[in-house]
């Protein structure tokens, strides 16, 4: 009986010790899993901004000066290299707990895919007579890659840092990607005069003597007062935000007319509206309410603030700004 119940005592220690053996053995497969993934997607967008971002935008980059036929058979082959990033990514091994991470980062991929499918026929218009049509829909177009942009930045990489942290992995980092260089890119005239390679038309508006001029001092649609980008914007309020732009006199003098623009940019089109303040005074700010309607729920959008010139105004770097935002109920 004495042996029995040693022998009893040494199996149940036996099979503790091959319990533990085998619940570290999965756990570190699961950790592991979670590594690979991570290292994997780190991987794809850093091809993706060294092999398709930055020579697509060295190729846009004067390409009037280039023969044609060349940039569109560049362009194209960078769309397909896109497409290739993107299948790699469906064919990746996802462990369970990143699917929601995996589900962004597929959109994010498609994105940059779709945009680049684009740019082909829109260059061949640019370089067919119809430049500034053209140079509006590439401009449209680059909102694919900001999108992009943004799903990796606010979902993709937070989810999978979250998810690496809860699984024990906090040691692994995913890698950054910034596929638009900058938002120069998502303005028409900007876009005509980079791939042409002359500068965009100026004002010539004949100038008035003294200081002149007008300065953006903030924005807010509601409660919710916008911070500029990179920061991403959560606005409540449905699709019909108005905008509360504070206009201020930096001038001199009293200025009439002075129009404010804001251009809400989102899903691939533009959703424009105005308003013009009969009259401001030097030193002094005012408010203008400029509703806008039908702009989407729930997608990455930019929004662009503007206020227009005044005769006699030489600096209007301040006269304008860019943020972006997600538009709630």
């Amino acid at each position: 009986m004495v042996r029995r119940r040693v022998a009893a005592g040494v199996g149940v220690v036996l099979l503790i010790v091959i319990v533990l053996i085998v619940n570290g053995c999965l756990k570190s497969q699961k950790t592991q899993a979670l590594k690979d993934y991570t290292h994997n997607v780190s991987r794809i967008v850093t091809e993706s901004d060294q092999q398709v971002s930055r020579p697509l935008f060295a190729a846009l980059s004067g390409a009037s000066s280039k023969p044609a036929l060349n940039v569109e058979t560049q362009v194209n082959q960078l769309h397909l290299e896109a497409e290739k990033q993107a299948t790699q990514a469906k064919d990746l091994s996802v462990p369970g707990e990143m699917n929601s991470a995996q589900r962004d980062l597929l959109l994010a991929l498609d994105l940059r895919a779709e945009g680049a499918d684009k740019l082909a026929n829109l260059l061949r218009k640019e370089f067919g007579g119809q430049a500034k049509q053209a140079s509006t829909q590439i401009a449209g177009d680059m909102e694919n890659f900001l999108a992009s942009d943004v799903i990796y930045s606010q979902r993709v990489a937070p989810l999978i840092g979250q998810t690496l942290k809860a699984g024990g992995a906090e040691g692994q980092t995913v890698a950054s990607t910034h596929f638009l260089p900058n938002i120069g890119w998502l303005e028409p005239a900007t876009v005509q005069s980079r791939i042409t390679g002359q500068a965009a038309a100026s004002s010539s508006a004949t100038p008035v003597t003294g200081n002149h001029g007008s300065a953006l001092k903030g924005v807010s649609v509601g409660a919710n007062t916008l911070a500029g980008e990179p920061t991403l914007n959560h606005v409540s309020g449905g699709s019909n935000p108005t905008f509360t732009v504070q206009v201020e006199n930096s001038g001199e003098s009293p200025e009439t007319n002075v129009k404010v623009d804001v251009t809400v940019t989102a899903a691939g089109k533009q959703y424009p509206a105005s308003h013009t303040v009969e009259k401001t005074e030097p030193g002094k700010t005012v408010n203008v309410d400029i509703p806008v309607a039908g702009v989407p729920l729930s997608v990455a959008s930019k929004v662009e603030i503007k206020i227009e010139t005044v005769p006699g105004e030489n600096d209007s770097e301040n006269n304008k700004s860019t943020y972006l935002a997600i538009f709630g109920s």
